[in-house]
């Protein structure tokens, strides 16, 4: 789905990754499920592109629902897998801190689980081979990313700030559709190693220049990433009086 020149989500609200196109090549930042796959090659054809296009994925942090098909693009087309340092470890072997589920409801739960079982969700390829990146670091990459550290969610949870696309991707730092509540607008993420790191982390994208705030899952939500700790912050409140 097309966002905005050169700016395209694959997916959906419940898990979404997205593609920057530039006259240089295409940055992926994230890798929704496995079988998000398909939703890429028909958002390449679309652009009249291959996956030979491909420059690098840039992940926002290395859980199974953000990996889908990195493996598949790294041993079959060769294009490197970039995740910060601290969760290169789950990225390579799903390892990770067993984490409250919090509040849900029925509906929306079996129907979160119920997209994951469609798009093949259960049959994750961990990464065999990562390049680890850090705060600070602006990749060599289209689009120029560069990475924000973002600890909450998972030790290695960044943002990435792609200026080309007006954009900042922030993966789980922050969600604009609770998969579990189906509650809608900008809130915490469940799943959170560290709720109260994760608030803190906000305030570390509040001055880019952005006009779009892309999350994991959710809708997208154009907003100045100096908005965001704000609202969530009382998302989390209005959550937790």
């Amino acid at each position: 789905m097309k966002l905005a020149p050169g700016l395209h989500r694959l997916g959906t609200d419940l898990v979404a990754s997205y593609l920057v196109d530039t006259p240089d090549g295409i940055t992926l930042i994230d890798a929704g499920l496995p079988g998000h796959w398909r939703d890429l090659q028909r958002e390449l054809r679309s652009l009249d592109k291959t996956v030979d296009d491909i420059r690098g994925l840039v992940l926002t942090h290395g859980d199974s629902d953000h990996i889908g098909f990195a493996e598949r693009l790294r041993s079959r087309h060769g294009v490197p897998v970039f995740v910060h340092a601290a969760d290169a470890a789950r990225t390579r072997t799903g390892e990770k801190p067993k984490t409250a589920m919090g509040p849900m409801r029925l509906g929306p739960t079996l129907g979160f689980f119920g997209y994951s079982l469609r798009k093949n969700g259960l049959r994750t390829r961990y990464v065999t081979e990562v390049t680890e990146i850090g705060d600070g670091d602006v990749l060599d990459l289209p689009g120029s990313p560069a990475i924000v550290g973002m600890p909450g969610h998972s030790p290695g949870s960044v943002a990435v700030h792609v200026p080309l696309a007006d954009a900042v991707f922030v993966g789980d730092a922050l969600t604009t559709r609770h998969v579990l509540t189906g509650r809608k607008g900008p809130q915490p993420a469940p799943f959170t190693d560290d709720p109260a790191e994760a608030l803190s982390s906000l305030d570390r994208i509040a001055d880019l220049p952005a006009s779009w705030v892309l999350p994991g899952h959710g809708a997208p939500w154009r907003t100045s990433p100096a908005q965001v700790g704000e609202a969530v912050r009382s998302a989390s409140a209005d959550a937790h009086p």
